[in-house]
């Protein structure tokens, strides 16, 4: 049902032997408030040393900016697993939309893809257009023998291309192996089957990946908690605020640590004058040594 509204929704033709892609001219009309930079395809490119500072925040720090903004679909709630807890995962999203195989639609996509001089492999047509700082972001319809998105040598390919990881919602194969590894993976299950019985039908277009909608280009941010996909338009935002918290949460923490205050001094209510001031001071500080 969901797959069937996604490709209602495309609006696009076929590109290059991709199967349903948006043109540079509606990528660009789609993600327009996109205040960056943008890749060849019109994929919303936020600057890489702003993924650097993503990196230091939670998916709570993105969650209440998002809602307040009216965005209450981003956060792809539970059910994943995740391969290596406590690592972060931090990227451009590169979207793509699975479908169970259907024999006319199937010759149709290897047949564009062969003139295309394109990957006929199922998964390697999302892989092989991976770059850095990219993340897959991959609809395979949750977990079923065959949903699968790679194993330990395909992702060692999407590492290698992107240093970052990769969000499944569906299966992975050799969770062994993939624990060696550096990277990432947010995924619903482990299974022993590789990719079957499914097509990719769009790359780069609209996806819902568990309760979130996910649009190429949007910031992945997976830590403990989950996985958030933050709109270009507020990564500045949600940043500048989080480095606010981060400081007010730092001098907390120091002077409940001294033992000497109790928590209604300095939580959940106003400072006393003298220890506003004394925030005020440590707040200057701290910004002004961010500058340096």
């Amino acid at each position: 049902m969901r797959a069937t509204l996604t490709l209602a929704l495309l609006g696009a033709g076929l590109c290059s032997g991709q199967v349903f892609r948006w043109t540079r001219e509606q990528m660009i009309h789609y993600t327009a408030q996109n205040p960056f930079d943008r890749f060849p395809d019109g994929r919303p490119k936020v600057p890489d040393e702003l993924l650097e500072e993503v990196k230091k925040l939670s998916v709570e720090e993105a969650w209440g900016l998002l809602r307040s903004k009216g965005y209450h679909f981003q956060y792809a709630g539970s059910g994943f697993k995740i391969l290596h807890p406590g690592k972060k995962l931090v990227g451009r999203a590169v979207t793509a939309q699975y479908l169970p195989l259907r024999p006319d639609l199937h010759e149709v996509i290897e047949a564009d893809a062969k003139k295309a001089g394109a990957p006929s492999s199922t998964n390697q047509k999302v892989i092989d257009l991976l770059q850095l700082n990219d993340v897959p972001v991959v609809d395979l319809m949750s977990t079923a023998p065959g949903h699968n998105f790679g194993g330990d040598n395909l992702h060692a390919a999407i590492y290698g291309a992107t240093k970052t990881g990769a969000v499944v919602d569906g299966t992975v194969r050799d969770i062994e192996g993939l624990f060696e590894m550096p990277t990432q993976v947010y995924y619903r299950d482990g299974h022993p089957a590789a990719v079957a019985g499914v097509d990719v039908a769009g790359i780069n277009i609209p996806v819902r990946i568990g309760e979130a909608v996910v649009m190429p280009g949007d910031v992945v941010l997976g830590d403990r908690t989950g996985i958030i996909f933050i709109p270009p338009q507020f990564v500045k935002q949600i940043v500048d605020q989080a480095v606010m918290t981060h400081i007010h949460d730092e001098w907390t923490k120091e002077k409940f640590l001294t033992g000497k205050y109790r928590s209604s001094e300095l939580y959940g209510g106003p400072l006393s004058p003298e220890m506003k001031k004394e925030y005020d001071e440590y707040v200057k500080k701290r910004l002004a040594e961010r500058k340096r």
